[in-house]
């Protein structure tokens, strides 16, 4: 019987997340400015963001083997693994390696608060909203070539692991094929993802159309804060009387 020339590492739904953030990502920068030709995607790309590392955090507990938290999040192991790199017998990890799985919880924790700033925290977070997305930006640049530099390490590309789902066997011995999620996880998935698209509509109705970004930022000026001095007449009018 032949030996398998791959084994499968990614289920598809975590490839799927790790190729729509990079785009939602790009979009949301290129569209920051006010300027910008792309400006009126900036609030859409923010909130699907937010579904993203929504999903994915309910994926690191119910997803593909490789694909959950208990599989890549070994702090204890990232000593090791950058010793072994600096003598050059850096051993290849069939899924995340420690570095890999502490990338994915900062790029996770850096899409999360830059989304919370820009949704949440009004004028007064502008600036925290500011640096936090250009910390990202760095953090992805450096994730890169992180990928980069270990693709040419292990002899492997590790970019197309990703996009294929699959690593090539022979650089791992006696590995076999990551369980796969169950229907039950999809199911879970599918029904974490519509309900924070649901929440997010209650908060935003028009969360999913194309508006200018500053529409968004101003809402408060129509919304809560009109509805306060709305109510400030009525309130001098009963004192009068």
């Amino acid at each position: 019987m032949a030996e398998a020339k791959s084994i499968k590492v990614w289920d598809w739904p975590v490839r799927l997340f790790h190729w729509t953030l990079v785009v939602v990502i790009a979009v949301a920068f290129l569209s920051s400015e006010e300027d910008s030709t792309l400006n009126q995607w900036h609030v859409l790309a923010g909130w699907v963001a937010a579904i993203l590392v929504v999903f994915r955090i309910a994926w690191g507990f119910v997803g593909g083997e490789h694909s959950r938290f208990s599989d890549f999040v070994r702090p204890w192991r990232i000593a090791d693994h950058i010793s072994g790199i600096l003598r050059g017998h850096g051993e290849p990890s069939t899924g995340h390696n420690p570095l890999g799985g502490l990338s994915v919880l900062l790029l996770m924790s850096l899409t999360a608060v830059t989304v919370w700033s820009g949704a949440f925290g009004g004028e007064a977070m502008e600036d925290v909203h500011e640096f936090v997305a250009w910390t990202l930006l760095a953090m992805v640049a450096l994730h890169v070539v992180a990928v980069i530099v270990m693709s040419l390490l292990e002899r492997q590309n590790l970019i197309r692991a990703m996009v294929t789902g699959a690593k090539p066997a022979a650089r791992y011995p006696g590995a076999f094929d990551a369980r796969r999620p169950s229907a039950l996880s999809l199911l879970i998935a599918l029904v974490v993802v519509l309900g924070t698209a649901y929440g997010i509509l209650r908060y935003d109705p028009q969360a999913f159309t194309l508006r200018p970004a500053e529409s968004f930022e101003h809402r408060g000026e129509s919304g809560f804060g009109a509805q306060q001095n709305s109510s400030e007449p009525d309130e001098v009018e009963a004192g009068e009387k």
